[in-house]
C-alpha cells in the first residue's frame, strides 16, 4: 500500500535542481542570457534531447525564462535566469562552498579500480 506523505519544501527544491545537468545549467545562465547552441557547446557530454528536456523543466518550474526573438530572417531562442532563479544560485554556491570545505568526506573517484 502506497503511503501519502507531505513533501517538504527542501525535497521540492531538490527535485527542481537535482540531476546531473540542472545545477550546471543554472550556473551557466548565472553569467547572463545564452542561446541554445551556446549552452550546447559549453556543456560537454550533454545531448540535444537532454538539454532541451532540462531547459523545459527549469522553465516550467519558473527558474529560467525563454525568450524567442528574430535577428533578420533567423528565429532565435535565448534562455536566462528569472529573478527567482537567481536566488537559487546563492543556494548552489553555498553547497559548492560546503563541498569544498568537506571534500575529504567524499569517496575518492575510481577509474578502472585505480584512484584518480
Amino acid at each position: 500500500m502506497k503511503e501519502n506523505r507531505v513533501q517538504c519544501h527542501v525535497e521540492e527544491l531538490l527535485r527542481m535542481i537535482g540531476g546531473r545537468w540542472k545545477v550546471v545549467l543554472i550556473r551557466e545562465l548565472d553569467s547572463g542570457p545564452q542561446r541554445h547552441g551556446q549552452l550546447m557547446r559549453s556543456l560537454t557530454g550533454i545531448t540535444q534531447k537532454m538539454l532541451t528536456q532540462r531547459l523545459r523543466e527549469l522553465e516550467s518550474d519558473g527558474l529560467i525564462q525563454r525568450r524567442d526573438f528574430q535577428e533578420g530572417r533567423v528565429k532565435l531562442v535565448e534562455y536566462s535566469l528569472t529573478d527567482w532563479g537567481r536566488t537559487v544560485m546563492g543556494i548552489v554556491m553555498d553547497i559548492h562552498h560546503w563541498t569544498v570545505t568537506h571534500h575529504h568526506h567524499f569517496a575518492t573517484p575510481q577509474v578502472a579500480g585505480k584512484s584518480v
